[in-house]
């Protein structure tokens, strides 16, 4: 089987998982983002050079049940204020052209503000006041499919200044342009034939928040990858790397989607 139809199949099923489960019921939605949520700790601890991986994942799983369980508006906005404050530091981590290697306490901060957290922050934002809706979380992973797609695409086509060369060396400012562009295309459509929402303007700004954040995201997971010298975050997905690979969008994203909609929540 050649690499292109390796890639093609494996894509299929995780698209197909994600939709199915996110959809059937808030049950299998926290099972599936439960299990990513592990693979992710795993994977994030080989990639930095954790030991004692077990504890680490009982821990983990451990607060991810006791945030689902126990849950309220105050400690949303303090794991909220956590998680914020990692993703600072990891910008800053991705912009410092001369760090190459984290001490042991930053990975521990790292692995649970930048991998844990986001993970329960994203079985957060599907719930409003109606309930559950699982086309809010499908729509935020269709647009950032639909950024990374039209990235690469315009990227290829004109692409000629490199966003951020030494991190990634094939994005441009053309393509992260082209990506931010087709993601607020597709979140007019969105909001119009899919959620079936009114207030489009929210989700032209969540269009924004996931084009840029999620750039970011990807350049951070590939300055952790380059520190480890290594091209993938592992191997459970054949052609795509790892889950890291696929969701390092997506974690990075949660917590800015998160505390946009706590704003909307305090304004209204």
């Amino acid at each position: 089987m050649n690499e292109t139809l390796t890639r093609l199949i494996s894509g299929v099923v995780y698209v197909t998982l994600l939709i199915v489960a996110t959809s059937y019921s808030t049950n299998s939605f926290f099972l599936l983002f439960g299990v990513f949520l592990l693979i992710a700790i795993y994977e994030f601890c080989e990639l930095v050079q954790l030991q004692k991986i077990l504890p680490i994942l009982l821990g983990g799983t451990a607060f991810y049940l006791g945030t689902q369980f126990k849950t309220n508006k105050t400690n949303d906005i303090l794991v909220l204020i956590a998680s914020l404050f990692v993703s600072i530091k990891a910008l800053l981590l991705l912009f410092n052209t001369k760090k190459e290697k984290v001490d042991v306490l930053s990975k521990y901060i790292y692995l649970v503000g930048y991998i844990i957290i986001p993970f329960i922050l994203i079985t957060k934002i599907p719930f409003g006041i109606r309930g559950f809706n699982p086309k809010i979380i499908i729509s935020i992973f269709i647009l950032i499919w639909t950024n990374d797609t039209f990235a690469y695409i315009v990227g290829k086509s004109i692409g000629k200044h490199k966003l951020l060369e030494k991190i990634s060396p094939k994005k441009t400012i053309e393509g992260f342009i082209g990506g931010l562009v087709f993601c607020v295309i597709a979140s007019v459509l969105i909001s119009k034939y899919y959620i079936g929402a009114s207030a489009t303007f929210i989700w032209i700004i969540i269009a924004l928040i996931v084009s840029i954040f999620g750039t970011l995201g990807d350049l951070i997971e590939s300055k952790f990858k380059r520190m480890a010298g290594v091209k993938d975050s592992g191997k459970i997905m054949p052609g795509h790397g790892g889950i890291l690979d696929r969701l390092d969008s997506v974690i990075f994203v949660a917590p800015f989607v998160f505390l946009f909609y706590q704003i909307l929540y305090y304004v209204s």
